[in-house]
């Protein structure tokens, strides 16, 4: 099977190539899961407003994919910035009218320290595999009061870190390190990060949590 790099097998699933992850070096017996790319090219639905009515002023979508949420954004009026390592991804998300950068998180960013807010969303407090060093790099991306708006997994996921690889027919990408980190994990995970959590939402099972400086009444917002 022909191996290739990460960001060439993402871009062509960007492009309607079917792909999924697979080949967990250290769980061979994972089921593999399609790559839910009509999700991400697709304008924002329901829950993903509601993860964006939580973003305030000035935003960095990180890991931004082709874009459906921060061109919602700036559609609200947000200045956005969003990143991506994926070429495609960035072309796609500029396509969409937004401010986008290829640049991977732990690189140097512009106006570090003076983003509002930082947006994790589709589980990309994953990205590295290291969900607390993620945290504290991001810790060092806000303002002294901004906050870190997160997508999780439900309950009873805890973190779970592994290997991975995506997979379009026979070719498959080096292998990459991924978390899943769920609502169960999230307090823990904040505070070793130097967050606390601010408030927890759920809309239509999806999980989101707002982490920041201080923690004012925490609660959990339901909405069906």
């Amino acid at each position: 099977m022909k191996e290739v790099s990460f960001s060439e097998l993402f871009a062509r699933a960007l492009n309607g190539v079917p792909c999924t992850v697979v080949g967990l070096v250290d769980d061979p017996d994972a089921v593999p899961e399609d790559l839910p790319v009509g999700d991400w090219r697709r304008p924002a639905q329901k829950s993903d407003l509601a993860v964006l009515d939580l973003c305030e002023g000035v935003t960095m979508d990180v890991g931004c994919g082709p874009g459906r949420m921060a061109a919602a954004l700036v559609e609200r009026g947000h200045d956005v910035l969003a990143i991506d390592v994926v070429a495609e991804s960035v072309r796609l998300a500029r396509e969409r009218g937004v401010v986008a950068l290829q640049h991977d998180v732990f690189e140097a960013l512009p106006h570090e320290g003076r983003w509002t807010t930082v947006l994790l969303a589709d589980g990309n407090v994953g990205i590295g595999g290291d969900p607390e060093a993620l945290l504290r790099r991001v810790r060092e991306l806000v303002e002294p009061r901004g906050r870190v708006v997160v997508d999780l997994a439900g309950p009873g996921v805890g973190i779970a870190s592994r290997w991975a690889r995506l997979q379009c027919g026979d070719t498959v990408s080096r292998p990459f390190r991924w978390s899943v980190v769920g609502v169960d994990a999230i307090d823990e995970l904040a505070r070793s990060a130097g967050f606390e959590v601010l408030t927890l939402h759920v809309v239509d099972d999806r999980w989101t949590a707002v982490l920041g400086d201080a923690a004012p009444a925490s609660g959990v917002g339901e909405t069906s």
